[in-house]
């Protein structure tokens, strides 16, 4: 079969200016990871000296979904626009996640993105003089050498792919999906990651819905609390391990509240109980009468005093001492 040079032609260019867009997009892929790179040292050290110069270079750079996505370089941007005391760094910062927040709301971004990224590791590249033995070597090696190329350079992809949570009519239902949307965005962290709040929402509402069967009183309190603690701007950890999958909308929707609670709670739960525990043996053991300590609130001596052991057994028991006059209660080993 013998081509016309007409169509070797069109078929050549349009190689090429495939060719020229994938090479491109390379290149602004590592222009923006290394401005990344940057700026995260900047939020690290606390210095922002030269993050003003680095957020106009990003301005310049035209941002697509799927670039946004691979870069994460939307917490970069929010991480030094929430450190920097200067008006105009924040200002441009804003404006750039702004921005990028509309590739977010377009319909069907993210579906877009990815059949890009299909479209673009499955097209062969054809030499415009294919039919000749050089071309077919020429080629094959061009398309041995891509194949190994995908595995390397291929962007990280969204953990949060999960089955579309099915659709309903009942009002109360939707305003609960539309109200844990709305938890998921709170702060810009959904943006950098590229999580579609609005599916996210349907699927945990859909999962405490599957579990009462009903819209009742526990089922709006279920809703109500993973809105709380979604919201809590000092657990951005929670809302962060939701929207990148790590945490699935089926275990979000069961999550105890000790569960959800950040980090500084769990530790402060900890070292309450540790407390607990210790006044407990303490009181139990009755105690001592003694006069030999004064009191640090009242002065008083009528004390009680009980030693527990509570390190190991090589080291000093530790003592607990009750005040009888005012209550002040104090330890010391």
């Amino acid at each position: 079969m013998h081509l016309s040079t007409e169509s070797i032609s069109d078929e050549a260019s349009a190689n090429s200016r495939w060719i020229s867009s994938v090479t491109m997009g390379k290149k602004e892929e590592e222009e923006v990871i290394r401005i990344a790179k940057k700026i995260d040292k900047m939020a690290q050290k606390k210095n922002g000296a030269g993050a003003l110069d680095l957020l106009k270079e990003l301005r310049s750079i035209p941002m697509t979904l799927e670039l946004l996505q691979s870069t994460r370089i939307g917490m970069s941007v929010n991480a030094i626009r929430k450190q920097s005391t200067d008006e105009e760094v924040t200002s441009l910062a804003k404006s750039l996640i702004k921005s990028w927040k509309k590739l977010l709301d377009e319909p069907g971004a993210a579906d877009k993105a990815s059949e890009e990224k299909r479209k673009e590791q499955s097209t062969p590249v054809v030499s415009p003089s294919q039919g000749s033995p050089e071309a077919k070597e020429e080629s094959s090696s061009s398309n041995s050498s891509s194949k190994s190329e995908p595995s390397e350079v291929a962007p990280n992809t969204l953990i949060n792919t999960f089955p579309r949570a099915p659709s309903t009519s009942d009002s109360i239902r939707l305003k609960c999906r539309e109200m844990i949307a709305s938890a998921l965005q709170t702060g810009d962290d959904y943006i950098a990651i590229g999580a579609d709040c609005d599916e996210l929402g349907a699927q945990i509402e859909e999962c405490i819905f599957q579990e009462f069967k009903n819209t009742d009183m526990k089922y709006k309190n279920r809703v109500r609390s993973r809105i709380s603690n979604l919201k809590d701007m000092k657990n951005p950890n929670l809302r962060r391990t939701v929207l990148c999958g790590s945490v699935t909308p089926e275990r979000m929707a069961k999550m105890t509240a000790e569960e959800m609670a950040s980090d500084e709670l769990k530790e402060m739960r900890k070292n309450l109980t540790k407390e607990a525990v210790r006044d407990h043996q303490m009181a139990t053991t009755g105690g001592t009468q003694t006069d030999l300590f004064t009191c640090g609130k009242c002065k008083g001596k009528s004390c009680t005093y009980t030693q527990v052991q509570t390190r190991s057994a090589d080291e000093p028991m530790t003592t607990f001492v009750f005040c009888n006059e005012c209550g002040n209660r104090w330890k010391f080993c």
